[in-house]
């Protein structure tokens, strides 16, 4: 399904960190993960002030999702990456953890980086949320 995904940056648009300004799938299947949160299995919060620990419990959470419908992180094709700060050096960081884990692929896609007021778990700091061209 990858050679059905073509990522592209025009050469006359910014440079980016890493991802594409544009993702062009051909016609197929389509998945949309809910926001991943940093949550436990039992729905608890983990890493209570940690950005990493949250950020590490969202892309475990993020590859079980894309495992549940037979996909990987090359397979993503939007990410959409909220950071509960206003500051850019904890975005930055929060990129940075996303893209250096087994998910990275999926940031090499077209992709937004926000930071956000608040989210909707109490102490929750991160949520990634994936828009994935499932496999033949």
């Amino acid at each position: 399904m990858t050679e059905k995904i073509t990522r592209i940056n025009p050469e006359q648009l910014h440079e980016t960190p890493g991802y594409h300004h544009i993702t062009v799938v051909e016609a197929g299947r389509t998945a949309y993960l809910a926001g991943q949160c940093p949550l436990d299995r039992n729905g608890g919060l983990v890493g209570s002030g940690s950005l990493e620990a949250q950020v590490d419990q969202v892309v475990a959470n993020a590859l079980t999702a894309l495992v549940a419908v037979g996909a990987q992180p090359e397979h993503v094709v939007r990410s959409v990456i909220y950071v509960r700060s206003g500051e850019r050096d904890i975005l930055g960081a929060a990129w940075r953890r996303l893209t250096e884990s087994a998910l990275g692929p999926a940031f090499t896609t077209a992709s937004t980086l926000l930071g956000v007021a608040q989210l909707g778990f109490s102490g929750q700091l991160v949520e990634v949320d994936l828009t994935v061209a499932l496999p033949d």
